[in-house]
């Protein structure tokens, strides 16, 4: 049996995702996390339901950021990967939604369309929901997808990114980043950005563009503290 057909076996993915999630509580509870701004938590607090955006590659530690007592689901895609990052995630106490974005005419063979109209409909019940801004396979451009959920629901995105000073960097199309035990890190969000219900095509292009810009500000403000030093590019 190949590799390839192995992962497609569902007790290895189980088991991988199941895995992963013990990791990460390992990288999570063995680095020391600034969070900034401080008051985040009231902030949100007041604006809940909220959208949590982060881009791809730079999201496995983002379940520790939920407290205990939010409620949250994540889109994770249909992929075999993603079938383990769903797995990682609910035993880690976040929902899931299955679905992925699309640049091109394949959103509704994604899954795109479902995944769309259940945060929608997630956000209507006041449940909060994450997912990345990005799209596969164009790394830090953020999709309308984002943008099109914030408008028909109201509700804000919060940009946000997470960073540890011990990392690995993996050469690929999202420079995936495997945070590393026993560093330390930050957690970085930013001003949440609204979309009106009435917005054209002009105004949600400037969304897209805050969302982009404000989420590439958090990821380099990220990496600036958890490195220590200005200039805070993901590099391994």
């Amino acid at each position: 049996m190949s590799l390839r057909e192995l992962m497609r076996s569902q007790r290895v993915q189980r088991a991988t995702g199941l895995a992963v999630a013990h990791y990460l509580r390992l990288v999570w509870h063995t680095t020391r996390i600034t969070i900034e701004p401080s008051d985040i938590y009231e902030r949100i607090h007041k604006d809940e339901p909220i959208i949590l955006a982060f881009w791809h590659g730079q999201h496995f530690l983002t379940p520790f950021v939920k407290p205990k007592t939010m409620r949250a689901k994540v889109l994770i895609s249909r992929h075999r990967d993603g079938e383990i990052n769903a797995v990682a995630a609910e035993r880690l106490g976040i929902e899931t939604i299955r679905g992925s974005g699309s640049h091109g005419s394949d959103f509704a063979r994604k899954g795109g369309l479902f995944g769309f109209n259940e945060l929608v409909n997630s956000l209507k019940e006041g449940v909060n929901v994450a997912m990345t801004a990005d799209v596969p396979k164009v790394s830090r451009v953020a999709g309308l997808g984002i943008v099109k959920v914030a408008q028909m629901t109201g509700r804000p995105i919060y940009p946000t990114a997470i960073a540890t000073r011990r990392r690995i960097v993996v050469d690929n199309w999202d420079r995936t980043t495997v945070n590393l035990p026993f560093s330390r890190g930050a957690a970085v969000a930013g001003a949440p950005i609204y979309v009106p219900l009435d917005a054209d095509d002009t105004t949600l292009e400037l969304a897209r563009r805050a969302v982009e810009d404000a989420l590439n500000a958090a990821t380099s403000r990220a990496y600036e503290i958890a490195d220590g030093k200005p200039g805070g590019e993901p590099r391994g």
